[in-house]
């Protein structure tokens, strides 16, 4: 009998041991630096699934540069596939300007250092397994 209970216990502790580890939660950090230009803000927007991205922002960020640089973590995030996209606001007026034509004219980017060919890049083609904390290098011009 007190050889089934251990091993009750046993199997019980490494089951909420294993289970904490999936619940632990993870960040991603973004550094980013502009190489042309020292003011205004990077507005980050960071997308948890195909069905959201480009739509619905579950996460985002608002940060000065300063110093040429513009740094970032999301934090206490759920392991998972995330991407993310940002643009550098050159004018502080929270959108991303553009022309007639609908092009950019304000720096931008997507994650993997994807650009897209008339419109963003697939959801694909910018997603990233996080399942542990992460930190991204990104350099806009």
């Amino acid at each position: 009998m007190k050889t089934a209970l251990l091993t009750f216990l046993i199997l019980i502790n490494l089951t909420s041991s294993i289970y904490s580890q999936d619940k632990a939660s993870v960040s991603i950090h973004l550094d980013i630096t502009s190489t042309k230009f020292n003011k205004g803000s990077v507005l980050i927007a960071l997308y948890e699934s195909e069905e959201s991205y480009m739509k619905d922002i579950y996460k985002s960020a608002d940060v000065l540069v300063k110093d040429n640089k513009a740094q970032f973590t999301f934090q206490s995030l759920k392991k998972g596939v995330y991407a993310f996209s940002f643009f550098h606001d050159l004018n502080n007026n929270k959108k991303l300007d553009t022309n007639f034509l609908g092009i950019p004219k304000e720096p931008y980017g997507f994650s993997n250092d994807k650009k897209g060919r008339f419109g963003p890049p697939k959801f694909s083609e910018t997603s990233l397994e996080i399942n542990k904390n992460s930190s991204f290098k990104i350099s806009i011009e």
